[in-house]
């Protein structure tokens, strides 16, 4: 544990940093797999919705730094692949 003051500052700010971090993370991963799922099912009447949000929740996270830039691509490139394949 840290002794000095301004150490103790900056790991109750990293924790929190990486609680959101995590939690963002984890929308992301949620959100394409929501559009995978649809991909997969008989009705796909809900992709293209389901994957403007994958978009937003990734650019946002991208944007934040939270994910790398083209780390966000590469998986919105990948994802729309997919989904103009199936329409």
């Amino acid at each position: 544990m840290a002794n000095i003051k301004s150490a103790e500052k900056r790991n109750r700010q990293s924790e929190k940093r990486r609680q959101r971090n995590s939690q963002v993370k984890s929308s992301i991963r949620t959100a394409e797999k929501k559009v995978r799922k649809q991909l997969e099912s008989q009705s796909k009447e809900n992709v293209p919705a389901l994957f403007k949000e994958f978009v937003k929740k990734i650019d946002t996270a991208a944007r934040k730094g939270i994910i790398h830039w083209k780390t966000a691509a590469r998986k919105k490139s990948r994802l729309a692949k997919k989904v103009n394949a199936a329409s």
